[in-house]
């Protein structure tokens, strides 16, 4: 069984800082590049950011590229987004999720990930 656990999420305010972290069990966490999705109330579920198995490729939603950081650990199974200067549009509930990929592939869509997470709540205030 595969899981996906998100963790970091809260209320902030605007200009302020969250670090989402997602812990992977039940897979073999290096053949998958990993992915951050977000889905606000009345919106279908959006990229948000994407790192490739190794680590080494990385991509971005253009309204996050500057603001946010996506990393992995692959010793610990662990996907981090580190989410800076904050704003209210970012408000969302955040998934992780897993893509069995080859070497260096990234998928920005969500059709093409296989497993997900329960998600976390993000609440940023003005």
């Amino acid at each position: 069984q595969v899981y996906l656990v998100e963790s970091g999420g809260g209320l902030v305010q605007a200009g302020g800082t969250l670090r989402l972290s997602c812990t992977a069990s039940g897979l073999t966490f290096n053949h998958y590049t990993m992915g951050w999705f977000r889905q606000a109330p009345g919106k279908e579920r959006e990229f948000v950011a994407a790192i490739s198995r190794s680590g080494t490729n990385k991509y971005y939603e253009d309204s996050v590229k500057g603001r946010f950081t996506i990393s992995r650990d692959n010793d610990n199974r662990k996907v981090i987004l580190q989410m800076n200067s904050l704003k209210p549009e970012d408000t969302a509930v955040y998934y992780c999720a897993a893509d069995r990929t080859i070497m260096t592939v990234v998928h920005t869509t969500a059709p093409e990930y296989d497993y997900w997470g329960q998600g976390t709540q993000v609440t940023v205030s003005s």
